[in-house]
């Protein structure tokens, strides 16, 4: 049934897909040669001409989006890892219909009079046409979106989820599944061997079984997805999981505990025709590292040239009202255990940790000048690092870096901590846009550091900065 609703849906998308982009093509004619918004010097081809294009687009259009994973209806997905598959559909798409219509052009251009013109398509046509399909397909698909999400409100079409592993990371997934209800899956129960008779349940979530009982608990419950969240330890049942699920047909995910269990990515290295994997090989090289860092660098250049003049003014603020230079320079720890100075706009008394030392910083500290509480609030005292981004020392995004002392007391206490520092420090992260900043759960915090350099692309940087930015509008200490 599940199966047979995911077709169904899959068959709206594309239809959606399809009337979008025709709309977007009769929207991006109009525009350009009956709104008057642009000047007409060559005259005005008939649309019917432009509708020789649409069959190119119904045939391309579809394995273009099947390609980028759009049809792959995946219910856990960012709205902005979508956006750019969109873009990159759209941009592929329109580009082999540009190449189409200049081949067409050129083949008749030394035909009969009334051929050669025939095949003369506008550039500001397709220009108005990417722009406009992208909005439609968006708009689309957040509206059928909308309606998959409000029937899984009501109990409908949801996916049945079976949690094999009770203990605390079976009960983080189930929280996540029954605190975001909008993305369609119902939990049905646990399997756990040790805690079978221990506790009744989470939540209302029943144990309805041990591990080895699973083929009596799918016959009697309808089970669509197996969630395996047992520790590594336990291979041996995790092995016979996965095959049973497989046999039966159940879609099989794997939750791990990063704290315990997480490497980063897993590489192949030959040793004289000896493969070596390395689980410390650096998650973000080669083009992607290329690609991160001149983001990096042009939105740093960007930022810094727009906000010349606000910290010009920022800057006499912070002298006028305390004593104590305008930028405040800390020692923080980054790429692979380094040391860096980060810089910050003060906003603090001048030596505020003289008699003290290192400490956290807490809501409504004493130390905190009147300017620098407001700069605190919206976080602007976080912006001068982004000389550190135009220096090399930190990115964008990435785990926030911590000051020697702390690192030296986290990694004797948290296992993996480490692993966070084989990617360059951020001015935001993952952590931080979910809550987990400052003087918070440091195991929530590296949690969701490990998960960033597990997941990451640069998809995941923007959300993460368009967050950010959201946050700030806010007024959120994010």
């Amino acid at each position: 049934m599940v199966k047979q609703q995911s077709r169904i849906w899959t068959g709206v998308y594309v239809i959606g897909d399809l009337l979008a982009t025709v709309g977007a093509f009769g929207l991006a004619y109009f525009v350009r040669f009956h709104s008057g918004l642009f000047e007409v010097t060559k005259g005005v081809n008939p649309f019917s001409q432009y509708l020789l294009l649409v069959p190119v687009m119904a045939l391309l259009w579809p394995p273009l989006f099947y390609a980028h994973g759009l049809y792959s209806l995946r219910r856990i997905r960012s709205r902005t890892d979508e956006l750019f598959s969109t873009v990159w559909a759209v941009a592929m798409g329109t580009a082999v219909m540009l190449f189409m219509a200049l081949y067409a052009r050129v083949y008749y251009l030394y035909g009969p009079p009334e051929q050669s013109g025939r095949y003369e398509y506008s550039q500001l046509v397709l220009g108005l046409f990417v722009v406009f399909d992208i909005v439609l397909l968006s708009a689309t698909r957040s509206f059928i979106r909308g309606r998959r999400a409000a029937r899984w409100r009501r109990g409908l079409g949801l996916r049945n989820i079976l949690i094999a592993g009770a203990g605390q990371l079976g009960r983080t997934v189930a929280d996540k599944f029954i605190d975001h209800q909008e993305m369609g899956f119902r939990v049905v129960g646990f399997l756990d061997d040790r805690l079978r008779g221990e506790f009744s349940g989470h939540r209302g979530i029943p144990i309805l079984g041990g591990i080895d009982e699973i083929a009596g608990v799918v016959e009697v419950s309808p089970v669509d997805s197996l969630y395996i969240a047992l520790p590594l330890g336990a291979h041996d049942k995790i092995r016979a999981l996965v095959s049973y699920a497989n046999r039966e047909g159940l879609d099989v995910k794997v939750a791990w505990d990063y704290l315990t269990d997480a490497a980063l990515h897993a590489g192949v290295e030959d040793l004289d025709g000896m493969p070596i994997i390395n689980l410390s090989e650096p998650p973000i090289r080669g083009w992607n590292w290329v690609c991160k860092l001149m983001m990096d660098k042009a939105v740093a250049a960007a930022l810094l040239m727009l906000l010349s003049i606000p910290f010009a003014v920022i800057a006499v603020f912070i002298k006028t009202n305390s004593k104590g230079p305008v930028f405040y320079k800390q020692q923080r720890m980054g790429l692979d255990g380094k040391p860096f100075t980060i810089y910050k706009f003060r906003s603090m008394d001048h030596d505020a940790e003289k008699e003290t030392g290192p400490v956290w910083a807490v809501d409504n500290d004493p130390r905190r000048t009147s300017v620098g509480t407001f700069l605190r609030r919206f976080s602007i005292d976080e912006l001068p690092q982004l000389f550190n981004v135009i220096k090399g020392d930190m990115s964008l995004v990435g785990p926030r870096p911590e000051r020697p002392s702390f690192v030296a007391d986290f990694k004797e206490r948290i296992p993996k901590y480490m692993l966070r520092h084989k990617v360059k420090s951020g001015m935001t992260g993952w952590a931080q846009v979910n809550g987990w900043r400052g003087n918070t759960s440091i195991e929530k915090r590296i949690e969701h550091d490990l998960y960033y350099i597990q997941n990451w692309s640069l998809s995941l940087d923007i959300h993460i900065l368009w967050r950010t930015w959201r946050a700030v509008l806010q007024k959120h200490a994010f």
